[in-house]
């Protein structure tokens, strides 16, 4: 493994007055006294780190403390050898200390418990080499150079250590973003898997089953390559269905949950299936995917739906995203399954609005549909449809005249209402 150290410099280039490599300053021939003393530091080296970084002593575990002791033998020795031969390899000491850092992630300690341990360790080879200079009578700019030495050798150590540990973090990141993929792909299946494999994968995720769950499908954003929006929620598991941004939400009925979601959103079109126990994903998904048919694709900000209200995510749709909640479209997606029967009886029951033109016949049907749901209360619908109640009932009276049945059959009412809503909603898109 080639590292910075090695392919960096070719001499001691000077900083603020400090070198970058001051072991090149520290005479070749002070390496012979320093040697021999190496086995003799070893050992309270590193009973100083088990005594001072209490989470590294551990009694009884003799193989902890042999990885201890090759890690300073390897760090003495090599500190020693560059005193010696400035150019010699790192190649070794790095691999040793890129490996302790990476076991440092693996088994879950903070990297802060590893640099205490490596600080204390320098400290103390630094006061016995100190106290060796001074007994053969070395000068002092010699010990101040190897003290300099003894920090900055301690520093590329400690570079060596944290690069294993990112790069273990990395790689448990991206393990588990594979199983959590993995999790969702078996969730939302067809046909669905054993509930043994889906718990099996939950626990390898670190993604607890919920009691209940919601499916999120999103529109793909112009320039976003297909990926999904960044800074979503950590419980989200996040995937692709047939190319689109796929969310699956735990409990989504909680307080501000939806809110928390379309806050983080901006600028992105989605829609929310119906919240379902974890075993019936695939259900929400399949009626994510249609309640987003009803959304057009340049949809504004807070898009219409068919029974005039707006259809968005809650209060932080404002500043966020477009959610359609399928649960809150019951009767545009009914009549979405039965699309054909329904366009056959809309051509029949609704054919005097048609004829009537596309402007005059959208607001004729917005003012039956109003009235229907007002109990044909001419004062309610006006103050949806934002008109004088007397202009209501003008429109009401022409209403009557032109269909051949009583429009205010209760018989009929239900009936209207879905076809109406559906035939408004595809006269306004177009």
């Amino acid at each position: 493994m080639t590292t910075a150290y090695e392919d960096a410099h070719t001499g001691s280039p000077v900083l603020d007055g400090l070198t970058e490599e001051p072991w090149r300053d520290v005479p070749a021939e002070e390496a012979r006294w320093m040697r021999p003393r190496l086995p003799e530091l070893l050992g309270p080296m590193v009973q100083g780190v088990l005594r001072h970084v209490p989470e590294y002593d551990r009694p009884g575990d003799a193989a902890y403390v042999r990885v201890a002791e090759a890690a300073v033998a390897h760090a003495m020795e090599h500190f020693v050898q560059m005193i010696a031969d400035p150019d010699a390899s790192w190649k070794e000491v790095y691999q040793v200390f890129f490996d302790v850092g990476y076991g440092e992630a693996v088994e879950g300690r903070s990297l802060e418990h590893l640099q205490n341990a490596m600080r204390v360790a320098s400290r103390l080879a630094w006061r016995h080499l100190a106290v060796e200079a001074e007994r053969l009578g070395r000068p002092r700019a010699l010990v101040s150079l190897l003290a300099e030495a003894n920090f900055a050798y301690l520093d590329a150590l400690a570079s060596a250590a944290a690069h294993g540990y990112a790069r273990a973090r990395e790689k448990a990141a991206g393990e588990r973003e594979q199983r959590r993929g993995r999790l969702l792909a078996l969730l939302l299946s067809d046909p669905p898997a054993p509930p043994e494999v889906v718990g099996e994968q939950s626990a390898r995720a670190g993604w607890p089953l919920p009691r209940r769950l919601a499916v999120i499908v999103l529109r793909p954003r112009p320039g976003s390559g297909g990926e999904g929006p960044a800074g979503l929620p950590p419980s989200l598991l996040t995937g692709l269905d047939h190319g689109r941004p796929c969310l699956v939400m735990p409990d989504p009925d909680g307080p501000g949950r939806m809110d928390e979601l379309t806050a983080t959103l901006a600028g992105w079109t989605g829609a929310v299936g119906p919240s379902v126990p974890a075993d019936q994903a695939r259900t929400s998904l399949q009626w994510a995917r249609r309640a987003l048919d009803l959304v057009p694709p340049a949809a504004p900000r807070r898009a219409r739906a068919g029974n005039g209200k707006a259809s968005t995510g809650g209060r932080g749709a404002r500043r966020g995203g477009l959610l359609v909640r399928a649960d809150e479209h019951l009767p545009e997606l009914l009549l979405q399954e039965g699309a054909s029967l329904a366009a056959l009886v809309a051509a029949r029951r609704l054919a005097p609005l048609e004829a009537a033109g596309q402007r005059q016949g959208v607001r004729l049907a917005e003012t039956l549909l109003e009235c229907m749901k007002h109990g044909f209360n001419a004062t309610g619908a006006a103050e949806v449809l934002c008109v004088h109640p007397q202009t209501v009932r003008y429109r009401l009276a022409q209403l009557h005249e032109m269909f051949d049945f009583d429009i205010e059959d209760p018989d009929l009412r239900l009936e209207m209402m879905l076809l109406l809503s559906t035939w408004i909603r595809a006269r306004s898109a177009s």
